[in-house]
């Protein structure tokens, strides 16, 4: 349930983002990605400029952090439970969840097209894993968020040009 629900958190917030978009189309082209040759032959493939997505922020001590769910909150029992991991591990992962759109916005300026899904795994080793088409080249970076929310904390990001669809139903939609 905790993982639906973040599914839908984040498809709702871009859904959102897409209804009430404006023309930033003079941003777009500043923010033109790089080309390089791929490692599977002469194809050329379009490459995410990191740099571009940096926040600036520097990575939080987690030893010291103070997070904004409490460690024996309902919420962070719940997910514990759910994901069968320790509460310190759901607490993090529930702050660092609730950040991560402020990351895919900054990947998706770059993607536009190329984009064809994502997902946010749970349990010990969180990630933020972006589908896109097979032009993009695959690479990966560790995003640090700087949102006052969950500021400081570190959200993987892995780019996987294998064109998956993610696996979140239709409301009503049955799984066969």
């Amino acid at each position: 349930m905790p993982k639906r629900l973040i599914t839908m958190l984040i498809i709702t917030t871009v859904s959102m983002w897409a209804l009430t978009g404006c023309d930033n189309s003079a941003e777009t082209t500043a923010k033109k990605t790089d080309t390089s040759v791929s490692t599977t032959g002469s194809a050329v493939a379009n490459t995410i400029d990191w740099s571009v997505m940096d926040s600036g922020e520097k990575p939080a001590d987690l030893a010291n952090y103070q997070y904004p769910f409490a460690l024996d909150s309902q919420n962070v029992r719940d997910y514990a439970e759910y994901f069968k991991v320790d509460n310190t591990t759901a607490q993090h992962n529930l702050t660092v969840s609730m950040a991560s759109n402020e990351a895919l916005s900054k990947a998706l300026d770059q993607l536009s097209e190329s984009y064809v899904s994502h997902e946010l795994t749970d349990g010990n080793e969180m990630k933020l894993i972006i589908h896109t088409t097979p032009d993009v080249a695959a690479s990966s970076y560790d995003y640090v968020l700087s949102d006052d929310f969950a500021k400081g904390l570190v959200l993987p990001i892995v780019i996987q040009p294998d064109g998956k669809k993610g696996e979140a139903k239709a409301h009503g939609e049955v799984v066969e």
